[in-house]
């Protein structure tokens, strides 16, 4: 990846809208070698997609949190089930399998603490192959919108 790659995914990142002839302009190509560099970077899957930002208080999902998760027995077909299963849940906005003492990270978004507790009650610690989770509230979340390509490093 080059330069004016790295500059046509920052621009993307930005504002995934505009048209190519806007993205041309801010980059300073042609539109018809913006066009191709686009198709070339979707098709060597360094684009994978473009979405929406949603605001999750507009869908009545103020209190966000980080369930830690340990399942039991540690094997792939029950960290599969598991992520499987939990994803589908319309609370949780993302799944990290992790290494360490928790085997889970869950991202969830709820309504409200009481909303949380419930969630944890009645769909996480029901689960026969959890043997422990904890929370941790999320007071405020802050993330890098654009994510800049970093150098190879000389092994």
């Amino acid at each position: 990846m080059d330069e004016l790659d790295a500059a046509i995914i920052r621009h993307l990142q930005q504002d995934a809208r505009q048209t190519n002839r806007e993205l041309a302009r801010a980059v300073g190509i042609a539109p018809s070698t913006c066009l191709e560099r686009v198709r070339l970077l979707r098709a060597r899957g360094v684009i994978t997609g473009y979405h929406a930002e949603i605001s999750l208080a507009a869908l009545n999902r103020t209190v966000q949190a980080l369930l830690h998760v340990q399942v039991r027995p540690l094997s792939r077909e029950v960290i599969e089930s598991f992520k499987t299963s939990i994803t589908s849940l319309p609370e949780v906005l993302s799944v990290f399998v992790v290494a360490g003492a928790d085997d889970f990270l869950v991202h969830v978004a709820v309504p409200s603490v009481d909303a949380l507790h419930a969630f944890l009650m009645d769909k996480f610690s029901k689960r026969r192959e959890i043997l422990g989770f904890r929370s941790s509230v999320i007071y405020q979340h802050a993330r890098t919108m654009v994510v800049e390509p970093l150098p190879l490093s000389a092994l």
